[in-house]
């Protein structure tokens, strides 16, 4: 049986930001605030691998924007997301916005690969990041959970308004949110007020978490997208990995669709 241990990062202060810890059960590491609450799962032999079902539907991204050229992840966690990406869309300039620096700290636990002409991580307020950031982001991931669970500063209205500034004509937002959240309705309200009813939500599969999709002027329909377009250039590995979850999100952007519009759903 595989030895637990918990590892902590090489200061005590936490400041005005909480401390995580790392348990490492030499399977799988995760990064926790709480000794029953994961935020981040990684595969010890398999680091770049997705392991938590909410990350492989917001990868669902890459049905209505394939080829990214610049991705904006706010939360950075244990590196998931920027990992596969990295490692899967090599084209692909990202930057990662973490508010806590005791989590950026630990990046090196998780194998996130150093800042690069590719790869950013920069420790800031992501309210605060979107507002002053210029436009041009092709893709923009929302993944905002601290201690106490989903961070509702993470979903204002002039928060979506200022991401869906940002954003290109046809860029595409996903927003990891709680269904459990007593404002979970109003959160989804105001996404879909900014966007123009151009969103759609996606529930996690055996979690009480949605992936709410929208986009900046298209709607989340799906015409146009296929399996082909979306994975087939990619590795075998990222197939094998996105695959099933990509069938089971495209008939529910279908159910969005005009009755005489197909979707691909083979490779």
């Amino acid at each position: 049986m595989a030895k637990s241990k918990i590892l902590m990062p090489a200061f005590s202060e936490s400041g005005p930001h909480s401390l995580p810890f790392v348990h490492d059960d030499q399977v799988t590491r995760s990064l926790q605030f709480t000794p029953h609450g994961v935020q981040s799962m990684m595969c010890c032999q398999r680091p770049f691998d997705l392991e938590v079902a909410y990350t492989k539907t917001m990868m669902g991204f890459l049905l209505v924007q394939p080829h990214p050229v610049h991705i904006l992840m706010i939360g950075l966690g244990g590196g998931s997301l920027a990992k596969f990406c990295y490692q899967h869309l090599p084209q692909t300039r990202i930057t990662v916005v973490e508010i806590n620096p005791h989590v950026i700290a630990m990046r090196q636990q998780f194998l996130i690969p150093d800042d690069d002409a590719r790869l950013r991580v920069v420790c800031a307020d992501g309210v605060h990041f979107v507002r002053d950031a210029p436009p041009g982001f092709d893709v923009i991931l929302v993944d905002g959970f601290d201690e106490q669970g989903l961070s509702v500063q993470l979903c204002t209205l002039g928060f979506y308004e200022h991401c869906r500034r940002i954003m290109t004509a046809s860029s595409v937002l996903a927003v990891n949110l709680d269904t459990a959240h007593p404002e979970h309705a109003e959160f989804t309200a105001r996404i879909d007020q900014v966007f123009n009813g151009h969103a759609v939500a996606v529930d996690v599969i055996d979690r009480n978490n949605s992936i709410l999709f929208a986009g900046k002027r298209l709607p989340m329909a799906a015409s146009g997208m296929s399996l082909r377009e979306s994975l087939g250039h990619h590795s075998e590995n990222a197939r094998a990995q996105l695959t099933t979850e990509f069938q089971r999100i495209l008939p529910l952007m279908a159910s969005r669709e005009p009755l005489d519009q197909g979707v691909c759903m083979s490779l």
